[in-house]
């Protein structure tokens, strides 16, 4: 599949569309900030002309203009909040389905996808660009102009509130660099064992009827405690440098003050100013507190935002590709080698095989040969080490999926279904089309146990079917697999949960499907589905030991068979024994006649 390369962040990239916004977050915040003066200034007024004055009017005009203010600034507040937070639904509204594809393909493609944590990394990163993160980034400046006010109330305040920043930052730099090691880990640590528990818990039905659960708990909490040692290990570090840097700043205004009050006794300064100063030291240290106190946000966003990159990078954006038209399900393979995703030895190797539309091919072999790994490659989940799996002259991996599926039929071994109702799984959860829906309920011989349900058609299964026996599951994804009359159909162990009477229904339902021109592909060890096969493919070790007309690989393996079966030449059995040779590969035991 050909790939075009991505920007160095995707994210970036949206970001840029919303200059605007930031910019006149900016100018907001700029103004807020030269509004956060007015009770400095109002308290200077007071100080050094009303109380001078002693003038009633002059308070009440100072007030009423102050009260004017204020709501100015909260009105500002609330504009810049609700700017931002409308821009972070539109990032959203334009990143999350690329988010939950490229988690979606990397566990396609490597199996160790993990979609929550992929969209949690995107809410954290949103939620930074949008709230108290940014703003604190957009305040930072104003430390300068803080300052620069200061210097200009007296250069001995400007040099230690200069001072103070300093050691502030110094102390956002030692909480940095005295956590982050922890952190890291800790987060490491528990998205690995969050994964593990959802991983586990899947398969609670095991857990519960084997008592594994305390050994379980103990595999969980092993990492989860490791987690929390370097959790809390950082946490105390930064809660310790984040209390010393609030008791520092608080002592900073005090000093202010002090030195401020000094400065006053020597005529160098008036009581308005001093207390102005002091009001003036806790606005600029505030930012740089902010930073501190953001601190671990930020780290994490960033954190967030490298994992989205790199989920990113290792899977870009399809290139747009044309259109084919439907196929009709010609199936050629062409020197296949693969194996699962991230696999460097091939699980099957060197296949070669032309199967006609309308055809039914039965794969066969001992266990592990290699036929789930053959499947998926044939229907394309699976991209192939080399060779090629080609429909109707096409590269099936490369193939848009969302065009191609509605032709591709693929029931695997492992039934997964979709939390929903039987109708919205069957209908792949597409346009439910009622005649479709029932048509295929009914070829797969699954309408009268649907009907019997609670609610019919409506009924909803469950998170993975749960509500369901495994029959029935086999049985609905069977239905699924051919709603709307796929040009392939490619299934793995269909009748492994069905009883007598699901393996007749799927006899017939596979026979219909061949009268109208599918092209079916079965893997299974039972007679009937394998009696019906126009030809056969029979793997060993992953290799492709037999591939013909049915009778032509029965033959040869009767053959196979009666060969190691019998003594070696010139070594004829001796009187009263009896051979038992074992055969290289049982040949299946299966009728030569087709069946009615």
């Amino acid at each position: 599949m050909q790939k075009k390369s991505q920007p160095a962040s995707e994210i970036a990239q949206v970001l840029r569309k919303f200059r605007h916004v930031f910019i006149a977050a900016g100018v907001f915040t700029a103004v807020i900030n030269l509004l956060m003066l007015t009770p400095i200034i109002y308290m200077l007024q007071v100080y050094d002309r009303v109380l001078a004055s002693l003038n009633v009017t002059t308070l009440i005009m100072l007030t009423v203009i102050a009260a004017g203010l204020y709501l100015l600034l909260g009105l500002l507040e609330s504009v810049r909040g609700k700017t931002l937070t409308r821009m972070g639904n539109q990032i959203d509204a334009q990143m999350n389905e690329r988010v939950f594809r490229a988690s979606y393909q990397s566990y396609l493609h490597h199996g160790n996808g993990n979609a929550q944590q992929a969209l949690t990394d995107f809410l954290q990163v949103r939620q930074f660009l949008t709230g108290t993160g940014v703003l604190v980034l957009f305040d930072a400046p104003w430390t300068i102009i803080y300052l620069a006010i200061i210097f200009f109330v007296h250069w001995i305040l400007g040099a230690i509130v200069l001072v103070a920043a300093a050691i502030l930052i110094a102390l956002a730099l030692l909480s940095q660099w005295s956590t982050n090691r922890y952190l890291n880990k800790a987060n490491q640590l528990n998205i690995v064992a969050n994964a593990q528990a959802a991983s586990n818990l899947r398969n609670a039905e095991v857990i519960e009827s084997m008592g594994m659960i305390g050994r379980i708990y103990q595999r969980w909490l092993a990492r989860h405690t490791e987690m929390l040692d370097n959790q809390t290990v950082a946490s105390e570090r930064a809660s310790s440098i984040t209390s010393s840097t609030k008791a520092f700043r608080l002592a900073q205004q005090s000093l202010v003050l002090g030195v401020g009050a000094w400065l006053v006794i020597q005529n160098e300064l008036t009581p308005g100013l001093m207390i102005a100063a002091s009001l003036l030291t806790g606005r600029a240290l505030a930012p740089v507190e902010g930073l501190i106190g953001q601190w671990k946000g930020f780290v994490g966003a960033h954190r967030a935002h490298a994992r989205l990159q790199q989920l990113f990078t290792a899977h870009p954006i399809d290139t747009e590709q044309l259109s084919l038209p439907a196929p009709k399900g010609h199936i050629s393979v062409e020197a296949l080698f693969g194996g699962p995703p991230g696999a460097k030895k091939p699980t099957v190797a060197n296949i070669n095989f032309q199967l006609p539309p309308g055809e039914i091919l039965g794969i066969i072999g001992p266990s592990a040969s290699g036929k789930s790994t053959l499947a998926r490659l044939l229907v394309g989940i699976w991209g192939p080490l080399s060779g090629k799996v080609r429909l109707d002259g096409a590269d099936i991996y490369a193939w848009d999926k969302e065009e191609l599926g509605p032709h591709v039929g693929y029931l695997p071994q492992d039934i997964e279904l979709f939390e929903g109702s039987v109708a919205e799984n069957i209908a792949r959860f597409g346009d439910a089309d009622p005649e479709r829906i029932v048509a295929a309920a009914q070829t797969a011989g699954v309408h009268e146990l649907i009907l019997r349900l609670p609610s019919g058609y409506d009924t909803d299964i469950g998170t993975g079917g749960a509500k369901l026996s495994g029959g029935q599951r086999q049985r609905i994804a069977l239905a699924r697999a051919i709603y709307n009359t796929p040009k392939l159909l490619v299934l793995d162990e269909p009748n492994s949960n069905l009883d007598d009477s699901g393996d007749r229904a799927l006899l017939m339902a596979l026979q219909q499907l061949k009268q109208r021109g599918t092209t079916i592909i079965v893997v299974s060890h039972r007679n009937g589905i394998l009696n019906i096969a126009d030809r056969l493919l029979l793997l060993k070790d992953g290799a492709q030991a037999h591939y013909g007309s049915r009778a032509e690989v029965l033959a040869a393996l009767q053959r196979q068979a009666q060969q190691a079966a019998s003594p070696p030449q010139g070594q004829p059995p001796q009187p009263g024994t009896t051979v038992k040779a074992k055969p290289a590969l049982a040949a299946p035991q299966l009728r030569t006649e087709s069946p009615e």
